[in-house]
């Protein structure tokens, strides 16, 4: 097997870095590993730079995974490489609707196995990579309630950011997937965009999303009125937000949003507001190392 490059931002002692431990041995049971502590985009462009061809592995969660994608594109090197992924955030949504174990010596073994399976990306009006959900409007209006939640309770924070954002007005937008005008100058709930299937450490926004079936997920929620805004909190909970009446659900290449100054959602990352936006599927973007 070839061998790996390991990128962590996991603090020696911590209790991340006893996990990758254990996950670090079942590696080297089995090729060469050298691990480097990135720390910020400048050691990981280093990283980078002396990468020598090895398989690279990200031990982080979501956003780990989206810096290191995100410098691979912008580097031109993001087809030629083959990833790996030791899942160790908060969220880890990615991993979960890749099908990757949340068990860090179980991911190991997976990439032992080096199944390597092409994987799409999102890339917005700005080039930038989304690695497995955009969306705007209550969700995103959650991850930035549920900021400070998140740095308490963990994985509790989005729920009650939800609850939180459940209270805000609609916003007035239009959006257009793959040249359908789904609504104009309409309240909108929210929008999501999804490469992968949950967010938030797991929430569904977008299940059956696969990020290796050539399709972006999308979701519209119509949801208006405290009471139906509140009903449909319940209904995403539950999983059953997608068979609402007041909710459009498509799969598409593309998808454009456009009206209200609105912030948005990528990957966890907060960005806006902003008044419009585009998002493309880039099919067989990059190389990850997969469970069979």
């Amino acid at each position: 097997m070839d061998a790996l490059l390991v990128l962590t931002n996991a603090a020696a002692g911590s209790a991340d870095a006893k996990t990758l431990e254990r996950a670090l041995a079942v590696l080297r049971s089995g090729t060469d590993v050298e691990v480097v502590q990135t720390g910020d985009d400048g050691g990981l462009r280093a990283a980078l730079d002396h990468r020598d061809g090895r398989t690279l592995v990200v031990a982080g969660g979501d956003g780990s995974l989206h810096l290191t994608v995100s410098q691979l594109y912008e580097r031109g090197e993001l087809s030629d490489t083959v990833l790996g992924l030791l899942p160790l955030g908060t969220g880890n949504d990615f991993a979960r609707g890749a099908a990757i174990p949340l068990d860090t010596e179980a991911a190991a073994q997976v990439i032992m196995a080096r199944q390597v399976r092409h994987v799409d990306v999102i890339i917005d009006s700005e080039d930038q990579v989304v690695v497995n959900n955009v969306h705007l409007g209550i969700g995103a209006d959650a991850s930035r309630y549920g900021v400070r939640w998140k740095r308490r309770l963990g994985r509790l924070g989005y729920p009650i950011g939800l609850l939180q954002a459940a209270f805000a007005d609609p916003y007035r937008l239009s959006v257009t997937v793959d040249d359908e005008v789904v609504c104009h100058d309409r309240p909108v709930l929210e929008v999501s965009v999804g490469n992968g299937a949950t967010v938030g450490g797991g929430l569904a926004l977008n299940p059956g999303a696969d990020p290796d079936d050539g399709r972006l997920d999308v979701l519209v929620a119509f949801a208006s009125g405290r009471w139906r805004r509140l009903t449909y909190g319940v209904d995403l909970f539950r999983g059953r937000h997608p068979q609402r009446r007041d909710v459009e659900h498509r799969q598409a290449t593309r998808v454009e949003v456009s009206g209200q100054p609105f912030h948005l959602s990528a990957d966890g990352e907060i960005a806006g507001p902003v008044t419009s936006g585009e998002w493309r599927l880039a099919r067989n973007a990059m190389r990850m190392i997969l469970p069979g």
